[in-house]
């Protein structure tokens, strides 16, 4: 059995950023897990036609690893080019077992390490565990009644069948978040006849896109320039913070306004412009950036389902609607998201004294800055519970994660102790303190459901305030608040 002084489970951006910073602190025997015979993460996963960021691509990066990006939102061709670009600079995939799927992990405490149980890889050891499968790794697709029976093929956005000919088939699409905003407009003219099956209506603002010139993308090459560029990104995105939490006012007048006028602008039709215009505030659920959607749905071969004309059930000739019309198929794309609050870990975990994770947030997820929790010594968690942000780049959260990661593992190193453990004392007042800023959002009280709130009701997946808040309290670690062992 491998013992290792880390182990990283996943290889996307989380993985790779967890990787570089313990190179920082001198830890050099690391090894990733990757449960996929490749590397890099949602974006080499995701790659469904019109995928790609919608986070301006200059901050949606590694801080310390800038790129010639050739336009603003990269598409998911080059977010992959941008993941093997750190890779092989980093030597990363030497330091990767692939095919290697996590079922358990399981502290051992005379030993003080972790045990990483794979499906077919073995079983590794390591003192410091870090997950980094991301929140977006584990597709839901509802059990809608005769799901198994259609005849046609079927398949979620999160694994595209591109071998599939989409030219003159019948096609329905179900979901209407923001994976569906980008394959509605990139499927729309190549179907037959495209069926948008719409549980709730999302609010819809302009892409502000923009092609980097030849001129322009020797400038991103230039690091003090490309970080300039960064910083006016990031404050400009970051003054959304102040409508989503403070101001319910500025969030209507301005940025409700103007996904208004965006759908007056582009339909005409009374009727789908009622169907697509949500009866919450804006921000409740996420913002999709789009200045194609609203076209596709206008046009002639596509039929916009409400949810008043939902999906009833499914038979092996396509949808019945709750309406009691029969919609018929040849292809079913499910675009309806993932177990992104309750399921942040997909795999059993046990901690100290036969602790279980599951069962520490059978009532919510929660979590010490989002990273770790009393009775699992040495564990990190990336993008974990309330570390999401609805308004900036998730890897500037991320960065902001390894800055207490890091001075965590700094610390036990420093006093030559073997553990580490968040005290229930400081996880309880945290998540207090996360929940009672979380009350005057839009995320809590916009009135919506979305996928930011777990089963209890409460918002699990984002951060209730500025970005640069979050990365100061990682940045300042708190001693007091940790048990070494």
């Amino acid at each position: 059995m491998n013992t290792f002084t880390a182990i990283i489970i996943g290889s996307g951006f989380g993985g790779q950023a967890a990787a570089i910073n313990l190179r920082r602190i001198g830890v050099e025997d690391f090894l990733i897990l990757e449960r996929r015979n490749w590397m890099g993460g949602t974006w080499s996963q995701n790659s469904y036609p019109g995928a790609a960021v919608d986070v301006q691509s200059p901050l949606y990066s590694l801080s310390f690893e800038p790129y010639r990006w050739s336009q603003m939102f990269a598409t998911q061709s080059e977010l992959v080019e941008y993941t093997n670009h750190v890779l092989d600079k980093h030597g990363l995939r030497v330091k990767t077992r692939l095919n290697a799927e996590v079922i358990e992990v399981s502290w051992d405490e005379p030993a003080q390490l972790w045990q990483i149980t794979t499906a077919s890889a073995g079983t590794f050891r390591a003192r410091f565990l870090i997950n980094a499968s991301g929140p977006l790794s584990t597709p839901v697709i509802p059990n809608f009644p005769g799901r198994d029976s259609f005849a046609g093929r079927s398949f979620h956005t999160n694994s595209w069948d591109h071998t599939y000919d989409l030219r003159g088939k019948r096609v329905a699409v179900i979901g209407s978040g923001a994976s569906a905003a980008q394959v509605i407009p990139a499927i729309a003219g190549e179907v037959g006849k495209l069926h948008v099956f719409q549980r709730t209506p999302h609010w819809v603002l302009p892409r502000p896109d923009h092609v980097f010139s030849r001129f322009e993308r020797a400038l991103l090459g230039n690091r003090l320039i490309y970080k300039a560029l960064r910083t006016a990104i990031y404050f400009g995105l970051e003054s959304r913070v102040i409508g989503f939490k403070y101001s319910r006012t500025m969030l209507k007048r301005v940025a409700q306004r103007a996904a208004e006028k965006h759908i007056a602008r582009q339909l005409k039709d009374p009727a789908l412009r009622a169907a697509v215009t949500p009866d919450y505030t804006i921000g409740c659920k996420r913002i999709i950036l789009s200045s194609t959607l609203y076209p596709a749905l206008a046009r002639d071969n596509v039929t916009l389902h409400p949810a008043t004309d939902g999906v009833s059930s499914i038979n092996a000739g396509g949808i019945r609607t709750t309406q009691g019309n029969q919609v018929d198929l040849d292809l079913i794309v499910y675009s309806t998201g993932y177990d992104a609050t309750d399921g942040v870990i997909p795999y059993p975990v046990i901690g100290r004294e036969g602790r279980r994770l599951q069962a520490f947030w059978e009532d919510y997820p929660r979590a010490y800055l989002g990273t770790c929790m009393p009775g699992f010594p040495n564990l990190f968690i990336v993008t974990g519970p309330n570390t999401g942000i609805g308004h900036t780049s998730a890897i500037f959260v991320i960065e902001a994660q390894m800055e207490y990661i890091r001075r965590a593992i700094a610390a036990v190193q420093a006093r030559k102790a073997a553990a580490i453990e968040v005290t229930p004392v400081a996880e309880q007042a945290y998540t207090e303190m996360i929940h009672r800023e979380m009350q005057p959002t839009v995320w809590q009280s916009g009135g919506c459901n979305s996928w930011y709130k777990s089963r209890s009701g409460k918002v699990i997946a984002m951060f209730p305030g500025f970005s640069f808040t979050f990365r100061r309290l990682a940045q300042a670690f708190r001693p007091e608040h940790h048990v070494f062992r």
